[in-house]
């Protein structure tokens, strides 16, 4: 893309001639990765007895953790700061307030991130997002260096030394092929989401937020995500995704290598030791890697008229990412918890995997659909309300015959 060329918007609510499509397609596509890794929480106890599976079942969660598995919340943390740069950037083109206006979308993402927290599902996501772009504020007017000198400190400093820390710990023992968990808290949870009262499940609901945030777990979460963060508010300062095609030999080298490394280190617990150590060099360094590759594969195959054609379909679903990710929760707490259809622990594997990807499916055919009829969806346009404190229109504009 030219220099010249109006730059994209990228946080909800802005015209479609005024966003990145690549970055609404990397949305939509993280948004599938999510929903797969987060169906097992959905639908059983694996948060607290994560039991080994057998056959297909078994092929089905090995496929997940490697490709999937702490490989696309990375990618939606990069897209949350690239966004960020760009909603920052177009507010100050209208000379709008946007320290203000920023302060009031974080807070609303609290608030939505509380209630998606503790009365739909546990495992949300927005509370710390929310919290990161707290933070993201104090560089709203640093230059690119500072982002990226920002990134690279808080992701060495947190990682290498928990590295050095379970290096230290873990020695060579391990448990490949064994699980660790808590069969009392996993009976319990099933006892509660398949059959309990709604206080049974409000109060499991938030044992178990709880037992992933307390103790510090938030504040790590936090600090995983704000690197990735501020990587991706670099990257929208130089503009390397609106110009990718100025840069596609450099970006096809790091794809094939962060696919060789993103696959050495996920399965690094399976051919080596099974241990906390070689589980956390999976997850954030493995996860990274693979999730930079999914982002650069992308953005290399959106380069090719063919390729570009077959992937527009995720866009439909990026721009409604928050509708689309709070939906997913709604849906899926109704077919599982005793309010709903009570299916929680009685659906294998496999059979989620399935499920998710119908579910993904029907709501691209769904946002598709919405996004011919209105700009936003409904929370984007709700969002974008309490944002500018103002009400904007919803629907499109006819364009004259």
């Amino acid at each position: 893309m030219k220099r010249g060329r109006k730059k994209g918007e990228n946080m909800a609510g802005q015209s479609n001639t005024e966003r990145i499509i690549a970055i609404d397609v990397l949305r939509g596509f993280a948004l599938l990765g999510i929903l797969l890794v987060n169906m097992p929480y959905f639908s059983s106890s694996v948060l607290y007895d994560r039991k080994g599976f057998n056959g297909l079942d078994h092929w089905t969660a090995t496929a997940i953790d490697i490709a999937c598995e702490a490989s696309f919340y990375p990618l939606f943390a990069f897209l949350f700061g690239f966004s960020m740069i760009m909603f920052r950037d177009r507010l100050r083109q209208r000379q709008l307030p946007f320290i203000r206006i920023f302060a009031r979308r974080f807070m609303f993402l609290l608030v939505v991130g509380l209630i998606h927290a503790f009365l739909i599902w546990f495992g949300d996501i927005l509370i710390s997002y929310a919290l990161v772009g707290g933070i993201l504020l104090l560089f709203a007017h640093a230059r690119p260096r500072a982002w990226l000198a920002g990134a690279i400190i808080c992701f060495s400093v947190l990682h290498f030394s928990v590295v050095l820390l379970l290096g230290m710990t873990s020695g060579l023992e391990g448990t490949k092929g064994a699980d660790h968990g808590n069969a009392a808290l996993a009976v319990k949870a099933l006892h509660h989401y398949q059959n309990g009262t709604l206080s049974d499940i409000f109060w499991q609901r938030w044992n178990d937020w709880m037992y992933v945030n307390g103790s510090g777990g938030l504040l790590f979460t936090v600090a995983t995500m704000l690197p990735l963060c501020l990587f991706g508010g670099y990257v929208a300062q130089k503009r390397w995704v609106e110009e990718a095609d100025r840069y596609t030999g450099v970006i096809r080298q790091v794809a094939l290598l962060s696919l060789i490394a993103g696959l050495f280190l996920k399965t690094l617990p399976y051919f080596t030791i099974d241990n906390e150590f070689t589980a956390y060099i999976q997850h954030i360094f493995g996860g990274t890697s693979l999730a930079c590759f999914y982002g650069t594969v992308i953005l290399l195959l959106l380069q090719k008229n063919w390729w570009k054609q077959k992937l527009m379909i995720f866009q439909y679903i990026g721009k409604m990412s928050l509708t689309n990710y709070l939906l997913q929760s709604i849906v899926c707490t109704m077919l599982f918890y005793h309010y709903g259809l009570g299916w929680y622990g009685k659906m294998s594997m496999f059979a989620g995997t399935l499920l998710a990807i119908i579910l993904y499916s029907v709501q691209l055919v769904i946002s598709r659909q919405w996004l011919r009829h209105f700009q936003f969806g409904p929370m984007e346009w709700i969002w974008r309300c309490v944002s500018y404190g103002k009400r904007w229109a919803i629907y499109k504009q006819k364009r004259p015959s």
